[in-house]
Order: C-alpha cells, then sequence, then structure tokens
C-alpha cells in the first residue's frame, strides 16, 4: 500500500514538473476556465503516460516546492466531470493528504490519473479549447499536438520506482497513528483496526440529540495510506462502524429567519475488504428544502441590498451584519428553489466575504461544498 505522503515528497524530490507529474498551486473547477485547464491537464499526462500512473500535486508553490496547502476537497463526483468532457477518460481519483505542518483544515491535494492505453482527447467545447483537440506533455507544458503516432511508454520504470519507495511500513503507520492522537486528544480521537491491516483514526465533538450521538469538527484519515478521507470544520456528521466498514453521514444546517433544521446530505460507506482492498462509496441523500416564495424574494433582496453595500464600501448595519452571516446558505436556498440568478450573485460576493469577514467567507466555502456536491450528482 503506498503511503501518499511520501509519494508526494519522492514527486517533488525526484524531478521539477515533467511528462508523468505535475505541481499547482491551487485549482480550480467552479468555472469554465478552471474546469477546461484542468481537463487539459489530465488529457495530456494521461496521453503521455500509455503504461503508467501519472500525478498532479496541489498546494505546492512552483518556485520552491514549498508545500503551503489547499481546502480539503471531497468531490466523489469528480469523475463524472471528466467522462463528460473526454473521449477514453482515465481513472482519476483525487485525494486530500494531510502534512503536520499545515492548518487543520489545509491539506495537499494529490490527483492520480490511471490510463486506459486508448488515445484520451477532449469531447465538446469547453472554454478556448476545441473539441476533438488531443493533448501531451511537452515538458512540464501540457500541449495541443496532431497525433499521427504510436504513444510511447517513457516513464514506465521511473513511476514504477518512484512507487516503490513510497510503500508503507509498520513504523509509518505507528507514528501516523500517535500523530492523529496526540493532535486531536482534544476531541474525542479513536482509532480502529480493520481486517487487521487498515487502521482508521477519527475525532469530533460529541453531541447528543435525542438519543441520537452526533460529532461535529470531525476529522478522518486512512493512516495505511496518510489519506484525510474527512473534514468539517461546521457540519453534523453521524459514526456508524463495524468490522468490516465505517460509515459516515453528513448534515446540513439550513433554514429562514432562525428557524433551521438539519438535512442529510450525502452518505460515505467503506469497506474493507480481505484481499487489502477498500471501496469507498458516496451517496447523495440530499433532498432541497422548499420555502414560500415571497419570503425567499424578500430575503433574496435583502441579500442583493448587503452585497451592494460591500461591493461600494459601505458600513452595514447592525441587522445587515446578522444578515450577512446568513447570506451564503439563503443564496443556495434561493437558488435550489429557482432562483437561478442567486448561485452567480453568491459567486460574486466571493472576494467581498473574504475580506470583509473571515467567519462569513468560512460559511461561502461550505456552502459552495454542498453546491458542488448537489451539482455534480
Amino acid at each position: 500500500m503506498i503511503n501518499k505522503r511520501l509519494l508526494i515528497k519522492h514527486l517533488l524530490a525526484h524531478n521539477d514538473e515533467n511528462s508523468f507529474y505535475d505541481k499547482k498551486r491551487k485549482v480550480d473547477i467552479s468555472h469554465k476556465e478552471g474546469k477546461a485547464k484542468f481537463l487539459k491537464h489530465i488529457c495530456a499526462l494521461s496521453n503521455s503516460n500509455p503504461k503508467n500512473n501519472a500525478y498532479i500535486v496541489i498546494g505546492v508553490e512552483d518556485e520552491d516546492n514549498n508545500i503551503v496547502g489547499v481546502d480539503f476537497f471531497d468531490d466523489s463526483k469528480i469523475q463524472n466531470l471528466i467522462n463528460a468532457y473526454l473521449t477514453s477518460p482515465p481513472i482519476v481519483q483525487y485525494e486530500n493528504i494531510p502534512f503536520p505542518h499545515l492548518p487543520d483544515d489545509k491539506v495537499v491535494g494529490l490527483v492520480t490519473i490511471r490510463p486506459t492505453g486508448k488515445l484520451t482527447s477532449l469531447r465538446k467545447n469547453i472554454w478556448k479549447y476545441y473539441g476533438g483537440s488531443v493533448f501531451f506533455r511537452d515538458g512540464s507544458m501540457s500541449m495541443p499536438k496532431v497525433f499521427d503516432i504510436e504513444i510511447k511508454d517513457v516513464n514506465s520504470k521511473i513511476v514504477e520506482a518512484i512507487e516503490n519507495n513510497a510503500q508503507n511500513n509498520i513504523e509509518h503507520t505507528l507514528n501516523g497513528v500517535f500523530d492523529f492522537m496526540n493532535k486531536r486528544k482534544d476531541y474525542n480521537a479513536k482509532y480502529k483496526v480493520f481486517k487487521e491491516y487498515f487502521v482508521l483514526c477519527w475525532s469530533g465533538q460529541k453531541k447528543v440529540v435525542k438519543n441520537e450521538t452526533f460529532f461535529s469538527r470531525v476529522d478522518i484519515e486512512l493512516v495505511n495510506e496518510q489519506v484525510r478521507l474527512f473534514f468539517s470544520a461546521l457540519d453534523e456528521v453521524s459514526i456508524v462502524y463495524n468490522e468490516d466498514s465505517f460509515k459516515i453521514v453528513e448534515y446540513v444546517n439550513l433554514g429562514l429567519q432562525n428557524k433551521r433544521k438539519y438535512y442529510k446530505l450525502e452518505e460515505t460507506h467503506i469497506k474493507f475488504e480481505n484481499n487489502a482492498n477498500y471501496n469507498i462509496e458516496t451517496k447523495l441523500l440530499f433532498e432541497p428544502p422548499e420555502f414560500d416564495k415571497k419570503v425567499l424574494h424578500h430575503i433574496y433582496n435583502t441579500n442583493n441590498t448587503i452585497l451592494s453595500k460591500l461591493k461600494k464600501g459601505i458600513a452595514l448595519t447592525k441587522n445587515e451584519e446578522a444578515d450577512l452571516l446568513n447570506l451564503p446558505a439563503t443564496y443556495l436556498i434561493c437558488y435550489l428553489n429557482l432562483f437561478h440568478d442567486a448561485i452567480n450573485k453568491l459567486k460574486e460576493a466571493k472576494p467581498y466575504l473574504k475580506q470583509h469577514n473571515l467567519k462569513v467567507y468560512q460559511l461561502y466555502k461550505e456552502t459552495m461544498r454542498i453546491l458542488r456536491k448537489v451539482k455534480y450528482s
């Protein structure tokens, strides 16, 4: 089993960006340009590596390889994006890898690209790239090329050596468990061994409501691979496990005018097999709440007024400051109730929320995470 933290270190130490791996300070697939560039790199790395895995490391400074991290990204539907835009799409996996020196809410993103051996191309136009385009790696660049030669295998032995050097061992596993338990000892930290092989650590603030147990500030790591499987600073989570599996159900707190309730968002089921493999299955459970259209129109207009003030640098009243904390979630509710422009307003608000208040900006990021899950599903 590969220790993904070691793998990242070996990739960064091996060479500069090349034909089997790329590094990025950040990746944003919430808009067309970022989505198009991400797809271009996936296409190029897949075509340039027909016999071996290729990688993208996210959260690293380009100049000096300094690991600065990015936000936890838990989009299990990213393969849907790949399948929608690429012909002969590779298998793509996005994992969140914690590093000890990073803040709790930061990880390094690791994208693993497993090719099918077939030529990958863009299925349709996106941004400035045309459908039918074929990309390859030329050094550290992903370039369009006319395909008229056989794909050559030049990296498989190098990548195999890097992956072999990143294999996990007992020392790495024990260190990972001790690091987690010490770091999360204030949040009811626990660990469990599954199938005498997998070690899962988790923690969270425990709360009992009507005989049901929930956790907030949940952190879950598969220590064998140094992969963070789940992290949330805000939401409520229920946890159920047995000897073979570990299941979490995530809840989100939504509502209007101080009348809020918890809605099931997503179920994640981790199943451990006897052959040293595991599978992660996710299922969207979210049912958008419906509200009175007149009430929503009032809230939508209030949000627009607050956004206009933020853009103009006008001070908010005390009541508007209170409404601002609800602005991301209420824009989302409006969008889910067919106020189609509400999501554009929310995206427009991003830089002003970040500048105005870090707390409301965190709420914005949580709201966008919910939206991403709903849209891809």
